[in-house]
């Protein structure tokens, strides 16, 4: 027998952002009256997309950098939050991390026009386990108006990021930046692939430049990306501590 039309109405392809292609169903709550969501891999890329709204708190916990979208070319900026995949090096001392990303709560679902979709092949969503995302009267729980917010914001924090982003470009204030880090048990690490604000051409910029560039908020975000950038030693240094505890 074919789909209900339903659901074959509420199947759709998306192109998420620097990924291939993919088939995703649009957030139903009679279809997905069940749907249950686990909590973000733990297994994902420690260097995570953000939007210049998340500067303040991100800069707070750990470094910001710039990286290109493997297809397009195009920068992105990006919050580092382990030097290896599923490391996480920025938690506070409750054990929890120091900074949650919009893109941590996002992770499965994408904006497709007004509506939401999901990726019914996620891990996210695999199982029976997790919390539900509609109530029994049909409206969104508290975890899927969390991920509602963190859509929007991502949404509402592309164009100015773009801006942003634009500007460091067309002054040639973004530079690449060498990460080498030799740890206590004797691996190397070596991060290619990002990039950073250069102090030295952000200090060379005419007055009339930088007051430019104050006035649309482009000079915070570069010094907060320059700030953050005290982070990769701290986040080195716990790392040592970790090697340094038996398993």
């Amino acid at each position: 027998m074919g789909k209900k039309p339903a659901e074959a109405a509420s199947r759709a392809a998306v192109n998420k952002e620097g990924e291939d292609m993919e088939e995703v169903e649009l957030l139903n709550s009679e279809l997905h009256a069940t749907l249950r969501m686990r909590p973000t891999n733990e297994g994902r890329d420690p260097f995570v997309r953000i939007v210049v709204g998340e500067f303040a708190a991100a800069a707070a916990a750990c470094p910001l950098l710039f990286s290109k979208h493997a297809e397009t070319g195009a920068f992105y900026a990006g919050a580092l939050m382990g030097f290896k995949r599923g490391e996480c090096l920025i938690d506070s001392p409750d054990g929890r991390p120091a900074f949650r990303p919009l893109e941590a709560d996002r992770e499965g679902f994408f904006a497709l026009g007004e509506s939401i979709a999901f990726d019914p092949a996620h891990d996210r969503f695999a199982g029976r386990e997790g919390e539900s995302l509609f109530d029994a009267q049909g409206a969104p729980t508290a975890s899927l108006k969390a991920v509602q917010n963190a859509l929007g914001r991502l949404m509402a924090g592309a164009a100015d990021t773009d801006a942003f982003i634009a500007e460091m470009l067309a002054h040639r204030l973004i530079e690449p930046i060498d990460i080498s880090l030799n740890f206590d048990d004797g691996e190397r690490l070596r991060l290619d692939g990002l990039y950073t604000i250069s102090l030295d051409a952000l200090g060379d910029l005419d007055d009339a430049t930088v007051l430019k560039l104050f006035r649309a908020g482009h000079m915070q975000s570069a010094y907060a990306m320059i700030g953050s950038l005290r982070h990769i030693a701290l986040m080195a240094r716990r790392r040592n501590e970790r090697l340094a505890v038996p398993a």
